[in-house]
């Protein structure tokens, strides 16, 4: 691995995206990120966010849109992931894809932003790109909030998709999408389900849209996991404790080996309240961004009553 710094406006525009998400999110099912790596202007101050609400089951017939934008269906959400597969996918076939911003600008956002930027790494080494082609196979199923629980600044979703992943094998993934008002949705993070794991039914409410995640816990969470790759505190010093059997665990002496930097902080955190009462996170750490060299996406549950943070997913790209 080699440390490649930032180039181009797209990954500034990623920077500055994250910023902007740490001040506006909170409190809307998607948890601010912590601004601990230098962007292009000073970063805004962390942001408490208040405790996270059970949306009532609405009995409309049809959610309510926003003021200023079109409310963001199930329908609409799935139907604007087959568009971004689409663009996807035919953007693999572009000769050196991850050395043009516009292509990079039109499909990523946050820490999936600068796979572009590592993917400049593995041309260094002459090695074939990382990236493959997602066909899922079936019908994925999308998790949104509903409308009005939006942030101001834009819609997300996550959605659970199998499809073959590196090294060729069907496994179920997770991903996030993003979009600000009147832009298309852009990736922000996604992983693989670890073997043997899976994906945990979320609360939905009478119309099928999820229940906000537990968002006091979602800042602890995130800092344990940067806590513990960053072997910098006490372990559960957060108040939260990895499990015994996480992928991380078996993981961090072997990338310790190598040429690990630590990770500078992580982006938004994207979730929902599981059916059994438990939080479910995903979201993805980076290096400081003028030195990236990988970037690691988690999948994380926390039970209902639990201080363990159960690893459902990972996906390290370096």
């Amino acid at each position: 691995m080699s440390m490649l710094g930032i180039r181009g406006s797209a990954r500034v525009r990623g920077v500055l995206l994250i910023a902007a998400l740490i001040v506006s999110l909170s409190g809307c099912g998607m948890v601010p990120g912590l601004p601990a790596w230098p962007a292009a202007a000073p970063a805004p101050a962390p942001v408490t966010p208040p405790p996270a609400t059970t949306p009532a089951p609405s009995t409309s017939a049809s959610p309510t849109p926003s003021a200023t934008r079109a409310a963001l269906t199930i329908p609409l959400a799935r139907q604007a992931m087959r568009e971004w597969l689409v663009t996807y996918n035919a953007t693999l076939k572009k000769r050196k894809w991850w050395t043009q911003d516009a292509r990079l600008d039109a499909l990523f956002i946050e820490g999936a932003l600068h796979e572009g930027v590592l993917e400049g790494n593995h041309e260094t080494f002459g090695w074939k790109p990382g990236h493959k082609p997602i066909n899922p196979t079936g019908t994925p199923a999308v998790y949104l909030p509903r409308p009005e629980r939006q942030p101001s600044i834009g819609d997300w979703f996550i959605a659970k998709a199998t499809y073959k992943d590196t090294k060729g094998y069907a496994r179920p993934h997770v991903l996030a999408f993003f979009r600000s008002p009147g832009q298309t949705f852009k990736l922000a993070v996604a992983t693989p389900i670890h073997w043997g794991r899976q994906l945990p039914e979320p609360r939905l409410d009478a119309g099928g849209y999820i229940t906000d995640m537990d968002n006091a816990m979602a800042r602890p969470v995130a800092e344990e996991y940067q806590n513990f790759w960053n072997n910098e505190k006490k372990e559960g010093a957060s108040g939260y404790r990895l499990a015994k059997d996480s992928y991380s665990r078996k993981a961090f002496p072997a990338v310790n080996k190598g040429m690990y930097v630590t990770f500078a902080g992580h982006g938004s955190i994207f979730g929902f309240r599981t059916a059994d009462g438990g939080s479910f996170f995903l979201f993805a750490m980076i290096n400081d961004p003028k030195s990236v060299n990988q970037v690691l996406s988690e999948a994380l549950l926390v039970p209902k009553g639990s201080k363990t943070i159960q690893e459902l997913g990972a996906n390290w790209f370096s």
